[in-house]
């Protein structure tokens, strides 16, 4: 009997039978959508049996031993799968190995082995286009597939509802790519005992990281005598309302808090308590919007579940495993390696990530962005910092979380101090799915939280008042602990420079790479706790979320969101008093920078500028009274008239029209929370020169790699493309690409011998680096 084989040989000189693997994949797609009846299960086994059809051919069997190259062994199985009227399977066998292409009828059409014999888009060649010759080969090995009883696609229907049926495709996509590494790499980890399958992550457990999160608050929050007592006693209101709301069902919700009201472990409560209460949630994800809030966040986590198996709380983040985590052995390099295969798929009871990261992998078509997908089933995901998630994408995402929230049984929280009104757009996110934007809010009676929260005072500049950047810089001097946060690195730059000769001035932007912006946040921790002199002058990177708490803060005019995230770091745990003791307020001065130039240009974006003027607007409207930042009252109606002028539902034409054309491709294209049309510049931070230099050594040795692209990012800084002949070209020296031929056009090394292009205070100084770098 003809043996057939899916790899090549492993290092115990095992290849790895096709029969094998086809039995494994299918086994494992099962596992993984086994606990939902949805089409999603019964398309499952039938997905896995033909995913490697076209293994089956001679040809593949030649390349295995290296004979021949350039076969494309998919669309075989693809084919059969969509003349048994299964699109979805048709479309995941066709991307598991070139990621989903299109869904159109044209382009279901053109799957045909008779098309592709002849004109093969990549300009591969079919492993073989017989596929009865094939099916009578898997046949041969006591295999059997048939159609499934319900399909993820119905033929009658096709794509109605193109975002949630797009995103029905991604988990089944999802599945086959996860369960098709996991086997692969199972087999090639292999000894002579067999395969050799990864430790799966540590179960959930909630009810025992609940009494474990209780035994920390009690320890840890409501036990420090120094705090402030409504302090406490709003957390605890707080902790009670999500502890009431948790025993609803999976569904969307809100929670709306102001900053300082503990927000963080709130959430975690509700989560826990709400898969407690509702059986079969396995994990809790939490999606932050900046990497700058990411490792305060996980280090609180870890915090409180440091009893708990490794891995409980994993990171999955273009930081994770640097700094204080390089490997020093074989135990150390065992346990990253572990962390970073169950970060590939999310294989972890509480996983802390990006807003990039999860939501771009629910509109890629990429099998290593999709294979966690899978993993969002019956699960908590929490969105810190809502407001943060751009308007031209709102409605899409909106609509996908919805449909997964609805299908898949998950839980979808958005919690933020300043909560936009999303559910305005319920009408517009109906026309994607069916079930709309409807949340429920977790804390229906935040206004008191807000009212008893009030920390600080507010003044707000007169109508047509600016400061100039000395009148401002005189101002702060007189400051012992203060923030202040423009709206541009350039802004930044100006303020920076009046204050030159002031002591204890420090910088925070992303002119700073990563590992630079750690460490000014730990100086800057370090000096507030200590009662020291600190200076800060910052753009917007330092608002949401980031745990910092000074006694006076000063605002450039911005949107109203961003004031109030600039205002939640005074005061933040009202321990602010007096000579003699007593409890005072924070102070919050905004201020309009009397800058030249472009109106539109004095901020980052034109989205910016509308929010701007439309906080311009209200206070104006407001009169001497001003307006309250404690008043969520205030925030509907902020929210309502932008978007009234934005309409967020016209937004993203491109994006939209990609939907609608079911084209994969371009969805993934046009989904882009950071802007792609960026590069990454590695720099000499001189805290870690060392580092600069081995990876100035290996790209130039070497080349890069995923590994390299993995470690160069904390010290990386990000800058708008610059145009042909701008002399920031004559310092940017491109890496060389360790596959291929060529350099990157991506990656660049800051070539500065002098010294003064990356500063400690400053960060990156390019050449007329305020034109070009990411505001």
């Amino acid at each position: 009997m003809t043996l057939y084989f899916a790899h090549s040989e492993n290092e115990v000189n095992e290849k790895h039978l096709l029969k094998d693997h086809l039995k494994s994949v299918s086994s494992l797609l099962c596992e993984f959508s086994k606990d939902l009846d949805l089409p999603l299960a019964d398309e499952a086994y039938f997905c896995g049996q033909l995913h490697d059809l076209g293994k089956y051919a001679d040809l593949f069997q030649a390349r295995l031993r290296g004979e021949v190259s350039g076969l494309d062994h998919w669309s075989s199985g693809a084919w059969v799968a969509l003349g048994n009227q299964s699109v979805a399977s048709a479309l995941a066998i066709q991307g598991h190995h070139i990621g989903l292409q299109k869904g159109s009828l044209d382009a279901l059409r053109a799957m045909n082995l008779a098309t592709l014999t002849t004109q093969h888009p990549l300009g591969l060649k079919l492993s073989d286009d017989d596929v009865n010759r094939l099916k009578s080969r898997l046949t041969s090995d006591n295999l059997t597939f048939s159609k499934p009883k319900k399909l993820i696609i119905e033929p009658d229907k096709g794509f109605q509802n193109p975002v949630a049926k797009m995103l029905d495709v991604r988990m089944l996509f999802s599945c086959l790519t996860d369960a098709d590494f996991v086997d692969t790499e199972a087999h090639f980890d292999g000894d002579d005992q067999g395969k050799k399958y990864r430790k799966p992550g540590p179960p959930l457990n909630a009810k025992e990281a609940l009494d474990v999160l209780d035994q920390f608050m009690g320890a840890n929050i409501y036990g420090k005598i120094e705090a402030d007592k409504t302090v406490l006693e709003s957390r605890n209101l707080l902790w009670q309302m999500v502890n009431a709301a948790s025993s609803a069902e999976p569904g969307l919700f809100t929670l709306t808090a102001p900053t300082g009201s503990g927000k963080t472990l709130a959430m975690l409560k509700f989560a826990l308590e709400h898969a407690a209460k509702n059986k079969g949630i396995k994990r809790i994800i939490l999606a932050v919007p900046f990497l700058s809030i990411i490792e305060q966040t996980a280090a609180i986590y870890k915090a409180v579940f440091k009893t708990f198996p490794e891995n409980y709380v994993l990171e999955h983040h273009s930081l994770a495993g640097l700094g204080g985590e390089e490997t020093k052995g074989d135990a150390d390099f065992a346990a990253e390696r572990a962390r970073r295969l169950l970060a590939e798929n999310w294989d972890a009871p509480i996983i802390i990530t990006t807003n990039v990261q999860l939501l771009e992998s629910l509109f890629s078509n990429r099998p290593s962005a999709c294979r966690k997908l899978h993993n969002l089933m019956e699960s908590v995901i929490m969105f810190d910092e809502a407001q943060t998630l751009p308007q031209h994408l709102a409605v899409p995402t909106l609509a996908a979380l919805s449909h997964l929230s609805q299908t898949y049984r998950t839980t979808v929280l958005f919690a933020t101090a300043t909560q936009p009104a999303f559910n305005t757009l319920d009408g517009a996110v109906k026309k994607f799915v069916n079930t709309g934007w409807q949340p429920v809010e977790l804390a229906p009676d935040h206004a008191r939280l807000y009212d008893a929260l009030r920390r600080y005072s507010v003044s707000w500049p007169m109508q047509d008042e600016t400061k100039s950047w000395e009148t401002l810089a005189n101002e702060i001097n007189n400051e012992e602990q203060v923030l202040c946060v423009v709206n541009l690195k350039s802004h930044a730059t100006e303020l920076l420079k009046e204050m030159k000769d002031v002591p204890d001035v420090l910088h925070l932007s992303t002119n700073l790479c990563a590992l630079h912006r750690r460490v000014v946040l730990d100086d800057v921790r370090a000096r507030l706790k200590a009662g020291s002199p600190c200076r800060l002058i910052s753009t917007q990177c330092v608002e949401a979320g980031v745990d910092v708490d000074f006694p006076a803060v000063y605002r450039a005019l911005a949107p109203l969101d961003a004031i109030a995230q600039a205002a939640g770091r005074c005061n933040r745990e009202g321990r602010l008093t007096d000579d003699e003791g007593n409890r005072i307020m924070g102070k919050v001065r905004v201020f309009e920078p009397d800058v030249e130039g472009n109106y539109k240009k004095r901020y980052p974006t034109d989205a910016y500028f509308l929010a701007t003027e439309v906080t311009r607007t209200m206070l104006i409207n407001s009169g001497s009274i001003g307006l309250d930042l404690n008043n969520p009252a205030v925030f509907r109606e902020y929210y309502q008239q932008l978007y009234n002028l934005s309409k967020p539902e016209t937004q993203g034409k491109e994006l939209v029209e990609a939907i609608t054309e079911i084209d994969f491709v371009r969805v993934a294209k046009e989904y882009r929370l950071i802007d792609k049309k960026a590069i990454q510049i590695l720099v000499p931070y001189k805290a870690f020169i060392e580092k600069f230099n081995e990876l100035d050594r290996q790209q130039d040795q070497d080349g890069i790699s995923a590994q390299w692209i993995r470690h160069a990012q904390g010290l990386s800084v990000s800058v708008f493309q610059p145009k042909v002949g701008h002399p920031a070209w004559e310092v940017l020296i491109p890496a060389k690409l360790r596959y291929g031929k060529g350099s990157s056009d991506e990656w660049y090394i800051l070539e500065d011998h002098e010294g003064e292009l990356y500063d400690d205070i400053l960060g990156l100084c390019l050449p007329q680096a305020q034109q070009i770098l990411i505001g």
